[in-house]
């Protein structure tokens, strides 16, 4: 049974699509309709980082979403995503023992991923889950990040015996799209849908679906400086889960010249231009297709 489940938004706090439906379902609560829909389901409803919300920036001090290692779990870190990723973990887990079935982290992004469903497990659970939200929205996309067990990400999910991320884009930071928005709601409406179906019983029998499974992060050529000496090539912007063949251009030098593609086989890249990476220097990252 998938009974109790964390709907969570505000782990990035400039991101508003989360924190917007967490704010719409906390004060107007689940309509009729929802509530019998989703009539198994116990569901709690979680801003994670109302002091970055209230600033409008992605995070204070560091990166919550990167806090929810074990390891990390166990330091005794002052800085507050450390101090606050502890008080969510005994909330939603503990992680490795955790009380929540479900963790649904939900995010925006810069890049123009639509509305994107992160599983980061292949299991039965999730290849069901993933073939029922392509059935059901097929415009979405499904990204699969199982480079590593489960338990070794640091995501805030990962505090939930099962955890899920929605990602949807294109969306400037602290600001709301209307399109974006139904995106999320929708995807999010969804996920509960097959925890109902899942815990009745009733799931169909869906065929293999599309599903990207992550590569690696490609970073901007720099110069010995660490300078940026390129920028995403006009061809490749915005065209996130768009096969990039070999020869291709990626980038445009800022003396004018194209950058292509080096690698043999083609890939598939998203989080391109992500904004949050601006930092760590990322392009994008490259995926593989497969079918599950």
């Amino acid at each position: 049974m998938i009974n109790k489940i964390a709907l969570v938004g505000g782990t990035h706090g400039n991101e508003t699509s989360g924190i917007q439906l967490i704010h719409n379902w906390q004060s107007e609560g689940f309509s009729d309709e929802q509530s019998s829909r989703f009539s198994s389901l116990d569901i709690s409803l979680t801003i994670a980082n109302p002091d970055a919300l209230s600033a409008n920036v992605r995070f204070v001090e560091e990166d919550l979403n990167r806090q929810f290692t074990l390891e990390a779990l166990e330091k005794n870190s002052a800085a507050k995503e450390a101090k606050l990723a502890k008080q969510l973990n005994q909330q939603f887990g503990p992680k490795g023992d955790s009380a929540t079935d479900l963790v649904i982290d939900i995010h925006n992004t810069t890049s123009n991923m639509g509305a994107t469903l992160i599983i980061l497990e292949a299991d039965d659970f999730h290849v069901q889950l993933a073939r029922f939200v392509k059935h059901h929205m097929p415009e979405a996309n499904i990204l699969l990040e199982d480079e590593k067990p489960y338990l070794e990400h640091g995501y805030l999910c990962t505090t939930g015996k099962r955890g899920v991320m929605i990602e949807v884009g294109a969306q400037p930071q602290g600001v709301l799209r209307e399109d974006v928005y139904l995106l999320t709601q929708t995807m999010a409406e969804v996920i509960l849908d097959f925890c109902q179906a899942y815990n009745t019983d009733s799931l169909e029998q869906y065929p293999e679906c599309e599903v990207f499974r992550l590569g690696e992060n490609i970073k901007f050529p720099l110069n010995a400086e660490g300078k940026r000496t390129a920028m995403i090539h006009h061809s490749l912007q915005d065209n996130d889960f768009a096969p990039l063949i070999p020869g291709a251009p990626v980038f445009r030098s800022f003396d004018g010249k194209d950058i292509e593609w080096q690698e043999a086989q083609e890939t598939y890249p998203h989080f391109i231009n992500e904004a949050a990476y601006h930092k760590l220097d990322v392009a994008f990252a490259t995926a593989t297709r497969i079918m599950l």
